[in-house]
């Protein structure tokens, strides 16, 4: 067996410095919430593979579905010969998607692909071609989703001109000091100075920002959005692919808001671990693509199918809508214990949905000066205390809890354990 000081010697010989990894750690093994590194070292995951494993590491059930897919076929090509797993898994995103309405389903493999999908069906639908975006937004590494993404380094900056008519608006969130009236004015300016309403063919959001900071939009703000798409025949796209399948308390985090989107895009958690992406949304618009002009080889795999079937049994089974707002409500409140803290490095604007949390690093307590830097290293100073954690944000420095929704008490309190201990060791305390 090699060293993690071995593979990141073979790592960096070996593969493209254009995928970076968050630590120089390398798994071995894994079970629900922790990890175990090459070196024999344990953690617990409250990154949960950038939120693609809320029922955890090798759930049993979903390992069971896929051992049992392995024995009768792996693959076929849907678009060659159709099987009726693929078929069933969009019969139940159906009549699980927050839409009154029929309601059809397609099967990529990336969240990039989902909502480069998603805007494809959305201008075959309406005939038209812009397409507005937010700052701050992340919707995939592709070149389109690079362009419909509201962050320039490092996703777009090396890579050219983006595509043409994606418009990009402020996200209004208290973290930013962007309210929802001055994002609803920029929209406007935006209508008057680039392009009118009735040449755009979708608005891209994400009810709860993922790279971007995990900000939350407005109820107010998405119900003032589906207004204009209703008045001017936009369609709404909600980019779930981070916030979807029970991670903040409902199946999906536009639920919170009492509207109703036309497309979703969904990826991440819905596979529990295999890559599996989805556009489900209105009927009418999924059958405006005509045959063949949608599709992927790899595109709802059976076996990816066969594991997102046993990931909507076990969201159910195991009540974890409601198991993602309890620990939400227990990842908050000790951080609010700790925000009151004058020997931990200075955090800020404790926020969540369900168990989608995030908190800020600042410079000082007496204002809320992001500190990426600061936040880069409690991440550094988390995995040698033996927990795997992320940051986002424009300026890094929100630091993520993603910790799997099957994660047991013990196991949650010992990472809370060590993201005290991460967060206690900075020199300026």
């Amino acid at each position: 067996m090699k060293s993690n000081a071995e593979l990141a010697v073979r790592h960096a010989a070996a593969v493209s410095r254009g995928v970076a990894s968050a630590t120089n750690l390398y798994a071995e093994r894994a079970e629900n919430s922790e990890i175990w590194d090459v070196d024999g070292k344990h953690y617990v995951d409250f990154a949960g593979g950038i939120a693609v494993l809320n029922v955890g590491h090798r759930h049993p059930k979903v390992v069971d579905a896929v051992t049992r897919q392995l024995t009768k076929f792996t693959h076929s090509a849907f678009q060659v010969m159709p099987y009726e797993i693929y078929v069933t898994l969009a019969e139940r995103l159906n009549a699980l998607a927050p839409i009154a309405d029929e309601v059809k389903t397609i099967f990529f493999t990336t969240g990039a692909e989902a909502t480069e999908n998603a805007v494809k069906i959305a201008r075959a639908a309406t005939g038209r071609s812009a397409v507005i975006a937010f700052a701050g937004g992340f919707h995939g590494r592709s070149l389109f989703a690079s362009a419909l993404t509201g962050k320039v380094k490092p996703y777009k900056a090396p890579f050219g001109p983006m595509a043409a008519q994606v418009h990009h608006i402020p996200f209004p969130s208290d973290e930013a000091g962007i309210s929802v009236e001055e994002s609803l004015r920029a929209l406007e300016f935006l209508f008057r100075a680039d392009v009118l309403p009735e040449q755009v063919a979708a608005i891209v959001i994400e009810p709860v920002q993922g790279e971007g900071g995990f900000h939350i939009a407005p109820p107010e703000f998405l119900r003032h959005l589906r207004s204009l798409c209703d008045q001017h025949g936009i369609v709404l796209i909600a980019d779930e692919v981070q916030s979807g399948f029970a991670r903040t308390g409902k199946m999906f985090a536009i639920e919170h808001s009492g509207i109703e989107p036309d497309l979703i895009a969904m990826a991440k958690s819905l596979g529990g671990g295999f890559p599996l992406s989805a556009v489900a949304g209105r009927r009418h618009l999924l059958d405006a693509v005509p045959p063949g002009g949608l599709g992927g080889t790899y595109g709802g795999s059976p076996i990816a199918c066969a594991a997102a079937h046993a990931v909507l049994d076990i969201i159910e089974e195991e009540a974890l809508l409601a198991r993602a707002d309890m620990l939400g409500k227990r990842i908050c409140a000790r951080l609010e214990l700790l925000a009151r803290r004058n020997d931990i490095i200075p955090i800020a604007s404790i926020r969540g949905l369900g168990a989608m949390v995030a908190f800020d690093i600042v410079q000082d307590r007496a204002g809320r000066m992001p500190d990426g830097e600061a936040a880069s290293d409690v991440c550094r100073r988390a995995a040698e205390e033996g927990l795997i954690l992320l940051s986002c944000g424009g300026n890094g420095e929100t630091i993520r809890i993603l910790v799997p929704l099957t994660v047991t008490e013990a196991v949650l309190e010992t990472g809370l354990d060590r993201l005290e201990r991460a967060l206690g060791l900075d020199p300026r305390c």
